[in-house]
């Protein structure tokens, strides 16, 4: 496979190159600056949100590019970045367990002994959610 991807030349490299960068680079500055290509000589550009994000990234481009594989000459630019990654669908709500009369029971037993009636009800709801 590696042959095969060497055939496209320079950008054979971006799947590893992308599957590096977050971790070598940090979440903060992942979010705001992508690999976006590599140049023929080798330089892999890389997009930034704006010009003041290309400008500091470019200042730290010694630093960063010691923490990437194959260590490739870095040109920070500005440029489109990915789209984020659409946030998972929250999970839907469950059903309380059902609880026997037996737990009911001794959910309010337990409880009974708490003075704040409020807080009695908290725990007696705890308890049934536990025996259920």
């Amino acid at each position: 496979m590696r042959q095969e991807l060497g055939r496209l030349g320079p950008n054979a490299a971006m799947g590893d190159l992308l599957a590096a960068w977050e971790p070598a680079v940090g979440a903060e500055i992942a979010r705001n600056a992508q690999p976006a290509r590599f140049q023929r000589d080798g330089t892999l550009i890389v997009h930034c949100k704006d010009a003041i994000w290309a400008f500091e990234l470019q200042s730290r481009a010694s630093e960063i590019r010691g923490r990437l594989p194959e260590r490739p000459p870095l040109r920070f630019v500005p440029g489109p970045l990915p789209e984020p990654a659409a946030a998972p669908a929250p999970a839907p709500a469950q059903e309380p367990p059902s609880v026997s009369p037996e737990g009911r029971r001794k959910a309010a037993e337990i409880a009974a002994a708490i003075d704040d009636p409020e807080l009695r009800e908290l725990v007696e709801r705890a308890i049934r959610s536990s025996l259920g």
